[in-house]
């Protein structure tokens, strides 16, 4: 593999792609030291408490938010702005027929996303603004201290999505995703600092440590395999005589992975059940906010369970979103294409449904014990802290697995050998 990279970076626009995107990196990483103004930064850490909806969206900045600096929202409003134009693709008529009208109509959707971003971006500011005036976490109380960091986090934001948008275009690999990637990683020297100290403080044994490490492996190799696992239904073209040439006749295949929705769903169920926890904080005097804290709170059996199943039907419900069996269906007819064994057209669709439905059981059941991974880890162990989550763990993964893979195609259109020996 450290053959293959060198020369990848031998290569010269393949070099300068890898060059431009550790660069953009950087620029993300140095950007999360930089503070918001009007923010009292000593006031900021005792609010992110266990099971606030803050908690995610720290996970994803990298620990940006922790400290509130300009990048504290990280591609967060982004994301949720894709997911949102996304699922209306499905319901209003005029943006499905944009995502079916090729680069232009990509492009719209593309444009119709950035003004989400920051619509939401607004919002999701304006609700941090509002809990740290809430907190007495601001310099200047009042409307302008809550402006000035609403504004500030709302450009931060805007400046992230445009580098994610430069390493898509000019560096290697998804740039959103190498973001978020990068903010999960950032963490990792912290985690493997605390374990240290509490392994020389005898809070921890060497041999929960050593069964925390072979734990986490065996938890990556799992994902790696249910991350590239699919179901491949094979697909026969017939035959078709134009003049005196011969056409269509070859074999392919429909691949259907066993984790359709990636990790989607688990930042779906993690924001609801996180949302009454976040929403009591602002009254933790409250009586209904002890309730919900006492029996909604991270980590308790309650939680754990609506978390599991929330997981399971956001799968499903995703899945049967993005994968449309009829629509496939329907194009194998039009190209003159059908599984052996099958008619075209509506029996074509129901098989396709059935495999999918009997395939997204045990991605959906897979998703959710990943994602309550970190509780049975703790059980397990007996250590407090573990640093990788369930839901870090799938995005490291999945970027790193994407990355490689793209890094492999521009070395495989020279001709050099990739990361796999075939």
């Amino acid at each position: 593999m450290l053959a293959t990279l060198g020369r990848a970076i031998k290569i010269g626009d393949l070099r300068a792609r890898i060059l431009f995107t550790l660069a953009m990196l950087l620029v993300f990483r140095l950007g999360v030291h930089v503070p918001t103004p009007g923010v009292i930064p000593e006031r900021v850490a005792p609010l992110f408490a266990t099971g606030s909806i803050f908690q995610l969206l720290d996970l994803f900045a990298g620990g940006a938010l922790a400290t509130v600096s300009v990048f504290a929202m990280s591609i967060t409003p982004y994301i949720n702005a894709s997911i949102i134009v996304q699922l209306l693709t499905v319901v209003i008529p005029r943006l499905e027929e944009l995502a079916k009208e090729g680069e232009e109509g990509r492009r719209r959707l593309t444009q119709l996303t950035r003004y989400g971003t920051v619509v939401m971006a607004l919002l999701q500011a304006g609700g941090i603004a509002y809990y740290l005036h809430r907190a007495g976490a601001l310099e200047w109380p009042g409307f302008p201290g809550m402006a000035v960091v609403a504004i500030t986090l709302t450009a931060g934001t805007v400046l992230l999505m445009w580098i994610g948008e430069q390493i898509t275009e000019n560096g290697i690999g998804n740039g959103i995703s190498l973001l978020i990637f990068a903010g999960i990683v950032s963490r990792l020297p912290h985690g493997l600092v605390t374990l240290t100290e509490m392994w020389r403080a005898g809070s921890v044994t060497l041999f929960q440590i050593l069964l925390l490490v072979v734990l986490g492996l065996a938890v990556i190799v799992a994902v790696v395999w249910v991350t590239e696992g699919q179901r491949r239904i094979p697909v026969q073209y017939a035959k078709r005589v134009v003049g005196r040439r011969i056409y269509g006749g070859q074999s392919t295949h429909i691949p259907i992975r066993v984790n359709q929705a990636g990790v989607i769903p688990v930042i779906f169920a993690a924001s609801l059940v996180a949302l009454p926890l976040t929403v009591a904080g602002f009254f933790p005097q409250a009586g209904w906010s002890q309730f919900i804290g006492r029996w909604f709170g991270w980590g308790t059996p309650l939680n754990t369970v609506i978390y599991f199943w929330l997981i399971v039907g956001f799968t499903f419900f995703y899945t049967a979103i993005t994968f449309n069996p009829q629509d496939i269906a329907d194009n194998l007819r039009k190209y003159g294409g059908y599984i052996p064994g099958l008619r075209p057209g509506r029996p074509t669709a129901e098989y396709l449904a059935r495999v999918v439905t009997r395939i997204t059981v045990a991605g959906a059941l897979f998703l959710a014990l990943i994602s309550v991974l970190p509780l049975l880890v703790r059980g397990v162990t007996h250590i407090a802290t573990v640093y990788f989550g369930g839901t870090a763990l799938l995005i490291v993964v999945g970027v790193a697995l994407e990355t490689m893979k793209q890094i492999e195609a521009h070395l495989l259109m020279r001709q050099y050998q990739g990361f796999m020996k075939r």
